[in-house]
């Protein structure tokens, strides 16, 4: 997907602007091969995968078929992590892993102090 088209997407469920990570291009750099759109309002992900947006309403969605993208994904999030409705959501605002079935390696590792 180029870079000019994405730039006239929003939110198909509030019309809010989205922000783009790219993950690779095309060799050009001016096509999104992979990567996410994060919805500003409503925190919605929507993946781009192989060039093409998925921007389905949630009820076609289904979280355990996205899991390995989303955790192969969860590096650039910045300490966030994405609950079973597909919104990127602060770590510490999850209350247990079962309760929204948060991506098993969200969390981050814990590293001993020297």
């Amino acid at each position: 997907m180029r870079l000019k088209t994405i730039e006239k997407l929003c939110c198909p469920f509030d019309k809010a602007d989205l922000q783009l990570t790219v993950i690779t291009t095309d060799d050009t750099g001016e096509k999104v091969i992979e990567g996410f759109l994060i919805c500003n309002e409503c925190q919605r992900l929507y993946p781009i995968m192989k060039g093409i947006p998925i921007m389905n309403p949630d009820e076609f969605r289904e979280f355990d078929l996205e899991r390995p993208v989303l955790e192969r994904w969860q590096r650039y999030l910045d300490g966030k992590t994405i609950d079973d409705t597909f919104r990127v959501v602060e770590i510490s605002d999850v209350p247990s892993k079962t309760q929204l079935n948060v991506l098993p390696d969200a969390l981050p590792a814990v590293k001993p102090q020297k």
